[in-house]
Formats: C-alpha cells, sequence, structure tokens
C-alpha cells in the first residue's frame, strides 16, 4: 500500500514531464526543428521554463514529487542509454588526431572555466563547473549528466542548470552562424573542418545542422569527432566525484577522515553500454527503441528543471555566467582552430 500511495504521489508531476517532453520531442524531430540545431532538451528546458513563468503554481503541490523524481532518477537513466549512441568503432575511425584533439580540447575548456569562473568572476564552484562541462563536452546532455555527481538540492539545480544551458544555447546557436563564414573564409584545404566543428560546437544537434550545411564530408567527420566527446562524459564525471569527495571530510565525531568516492553509476553504466553497442550485442530495432527511449527520459529530466526555472532565479544569477560562457567560446573557436591546424 506505501508503494501504491508513493506512486499516486509520483503520478501528476512525471505526466506533466512526460507531456511536456512528447511537445519537446515532436517539435525537434517531427517538426524538423534539430536540422536547425533545436535539440529535445533545449527545447524541453524553454517550454518548461516558459510555463513555469506563466503558471508558477504548476510546479508546486501535487505534481512536486513527480517532478523531483524526473529531475534525479530519470536523468541518470537517461543518461546511462544514451550510451548506445555511441561505439568503439567510432573511436578507431576518427584516428589519434580527432582523439587528441577531443581530450585537449575538453581538458583546457573545464580548466580554463574553473579559473575564469571561480577566479575571476567570483562565481560559485556548481556553476562555473556545469557552465564549464556544457561548453566542453555535449552541452545540455553533460550539463544534466553533471548534476547528480554535484548533490545539490532541487532549488539549486533548477537554478543552476537553467543558467549553464542558456549559454549552451545561446553560443551554440551563435556557432550555427559563425562556423559557415569561416568554412567560406577558410577552406578545408588549410583545416579538417569536420574535426574542427566536432571538437569545438556544443550540442549534438548543433554540429549536425553545420554538418548539413557545410557537405557531407563534413558533417561525417564532425558527427564521430563529437561523439567521442560525449564519451569523454564519462571520466570526467568518475574523476570529478572522486575530486568532490576527496575534498569533503566527514563530519561523525569531529574525525578528519574523507569521504568514500562516490561513483556516478549511470556513468558506468554509459560506458558499459557503449560497449554492447559496440558488440552489435541487441538487433538494430531493440537499440534504436533504447536510444529513443534515453532521449524521452532525458528530455523529461529537462522538462522538470524547465518548469522551476523562474526569471526571478535566472536574474539573480546575473551576467557573469555569460560572460563565462562566452570567454569559453571565444576559446573553443580560436584555440580549436589553432589546435585542429597544427594537428594538421
Amino acid at each position: 500500500m506505501a508503494n501504491l500511495r508513493q506512486w499516486r504521489q509520483w503520478i501528476p508531476g512525471l505526466a506533466l514531464a512526460a507531456a511536456i517532453s512528447v511537445a519537446a520531442l515532436g517539435l525537434a524531430q517531427g517538426a524538423g526543428l534539430v536540422r536547425y540545431g533545436a535539440s529535445s532538451l533545449t527545447l524541453a528546458i524553454l517550454i518548461g521554463a516558459v510555463l513555469g513563468n506563466g503558471w508558477p503554481a504548476l510546479a508546486q503541490g501535487a505534481r512536486r514529487a513527480g517532478l523531483g523524481l524526473a529531475q534525479r532518477n530519470l536523468l541518470r537513466a537517461g543518461v546511462a542509454l544514451y550510451g548506445f549512441n555511441l561505439s568503439w568503432q567510432q573511436i578507431v575511425a576518427v584516428g589519434s588526431a580527432g582523439l587528441l584533439a577531443d581530450v585537449l580540447l575538453v581538458a583546457s575548456t573545464l580548466a580554463l572555466g574553473c579559473f575564469i569562473g571561480i577566479r575571476l568572476l567570483g562565481l560559485d564552484r556548481e556553476t562555473a563547473l556545469l557552465t564549464a562541462a556544457g561548453s566542453a563536452i555535449c552541452g545540455a546532455a553533460a550539463v544534466v549528466a553533471t548534476v547528480p555527481v554535484l548533490r545539490l538540492d532541487e532549488a539549486r539545480t533548477a537554478e543552476k542548470t537553467a543558467v549553464a544551458v542558456g549559454t549552451v544555447v545561446l553560443f551554440g546557436t551563435l556557432a550555427m552562424g559563425l562556423y559557415p563564414l569561416l568554412y567560406a573564409w577558410i577552406g578545408p584545404q588549410h583545416l579538417d573542418f569536420g574535426r574542427y566543428v566536432g571538437s569545438t560546437v556544443h550540442e549534438v544537434a548543433q554540429v549536425v545542422a553545420i554538418g548539413d550545411a557545410l557537405g557531407p564530408e563534413v558533417a561525417r567527420g564532425a558527427v564521430v569527432v563529437k561523439m567521442i566527446r560525449v564519451l569523454l562524459l564519462v571520466p570526467f564525471l568518475l574523476l570529478l566525484g572522486a575530486f568532490l569527495a576527496r575534498g569533503s571530510k566527514a563530519e561523525a565525531e569531529g574525525a578528519s577522515r574523507r569521504s568514500p568516492v562516490a561513483v556516478p553509476w549511470f556513468a558506468v553504466a554509459f560506458i558499459l553500454l557503449a560497449g554492447v553497442n559496440s558488440l552489435q550485442l541487441l538487433p538494430e530495432g531493440a537499440v534504436a527503441a533504447l536510444r529513443q527511449c534515453g532521449m524521452v527520459l532525458l528530455t523529461a529530466a529537462m522538462a522538470a528543471l524547465g518548469l522551476e526555472t523562474t526569471l526571478a532565479r535566472m536574474g539573480r544569477a546575473g551576467l557573469r555566467p555569460l560572460l563565462l560562457g562566452a570567454a569559453l567560446f571565444v576559446h573553443l573557436v580560436l584555440g580549436g582552430g589553432l589546435l585542429n591546424w597544427l594537428l594538421g
């Protein structure tokens, strides 16, 4: 009976998150907005934010418990299932230059984001990390995957996630206009442009949109390099979890012991499922269904976060996260271009 009552508490919020998720997926895939870089994740948080600001009571009361479940459990499950979008064959195909470009740019963007955000702009650690992760790895998906490792309360989760995703949307959109101009100016003879796009643009959908605009050869290279960046999400989450655990001291009995490493098991599941996908153990139809299921879960989690993204919360963040996002965007465009040119 207790479990039945708990499920009844979850249903209203889960139903609302699911409805927004379906709408976002329909706009991104059914209406074709994904071709313009509008992924279902970003659309879900935008739709949720519009509803949450226009009708604040929507995220409260009977729907509160279900929305909280979506922000925590559905998010983790969605990140794990995202592993079916990757395979080890993709890493082999792109070569050492593509892998090196990804590793160096992810590491440098994360380090620069923490330095500029915390030291120069005075942002809190969580906002700087989320913004840097979104720029460095895979946009909104990296932001929502990093949230559970930080162990924030629900109110702070919605606020900081929305700010970080906002920088991804803004500067990723700018990239979709900028990169075709750079391609026309530089040309493919001086730079492997597919590798450049894949190693520096925020969202997978934005990479696909730029690749479609520049031709199939650029698109293929860009998407593979981008998916390797997505794969780097796993070591980042594991290292972040270990770092945060090592930095926190146990409070019991006033001891100075350090707390054990909190392993983000959803990240481990992500890498295992990527291995399953590489070995082609499941029928293609089943893999496609699992990919879609993972995207639905992630989109529902973003919808739940969007419902709690109010203008008041965004206003408290100020302009500093945008300045951080802008600095990282310049680093990716200029530093990433230089690195890819040096790699030949």
